[in-house]
């Protein structure tokens, strides 16, 4: 088996579960076009996140990384009439192409794109006493989970499902003598979901059009 096979199998899913969808594909190839790196989900896996989202009723979505805004229109339509999702994008660039691309897909009365680093994001929410969310993606730079997971605590409510993409990173996540500040942060991360009772956790690994990685799922307890 390899990342030959792996791809085949997540386009044969694809093509069969999802189809050809304008506003998907077109988010991808938008970005592209602006040269965004193509570190998106999978198709299969963004529908993973819609139906996670789907099950869980979400009606308020954070999602802490926006690239080119794929994963946010996954998880925009999985919000009913009244929902909002909010994502938070560091890159003025990479928030401009996903805003476009939010716009083409029809979600702009539901998506909003918040510009700057999350952290600071995070805190001006707390500051302004937003309302907890229902659904939590994390997909920003990994090194800083520990730090977003102490924020999205404060957001969340019992019943809040937490995903964390990017988990394994090819096997390195359990590789002790692997030091990158990525990789360490992930630990961090996984650390503290553990210590803390109020969390139940799991986490799973995936193989694709990605390569070897996986997700992490969280539900806070009361």
């Amino acid at each position: 088996m390899n990342e030959q096979t792996w791809q085949a199998v997540d386009d044969w899913f694809s093509e069969r579960l999802i189809g050809a969808d304008d506003a998907l594909d077109g988010a991808l190839a938008a970005s592209a076009k602006a040269g965004l790196r193509a570190i998106n989900v999978a198709p299969n896996q963004g529908k993973f996140l819609h139906l996670l989202a789907r099950i869980q009723g979400a009606r308020r979505i954070l999602e802490i990384g926006t690239l080119g805004g794929y994963s946010a229109i996954w998880l925009g339509r999985a919000l009913p009439a009244d929902g909002a999702l909010v994502s938070l994008e560091f890159s003025p660039e990479n928030a401009a192409v996903a805003r476009a691309n939010i716009a083409r897909a029809g979600l702009s009365d539901k998506v909003t794109v918040v510009t700057g680093l999350a952290l600071d994001s995070l805190d001006a929410m707390l500051r302004d006493g937003t309302p907890p969310f229902d659904f939590v993606f994390i997909d920003a730079d990994k090194r800083s989970n520990p730090q977003y997971l102490e924020r999205v605590l404060k957001l969340a409510r019992p019943g809040t499902v937490i995903v964390a993409d990017n988990v394994v990173r090819s096997g390195r996540i359990a590789d002790q003598s692997d030091h990158d500040v990525d990789v360490v942060g992930l630990r961090d991360y996984f650390e503290r979901v553990t210590a803390d009772e109020r969390l139940d956790t799991t986490a799973v690994q995936t193989v694709g059009s990605k390569g070897w990685d996986g997700f992490a799922i969280t539900i806070v307890g009361a």
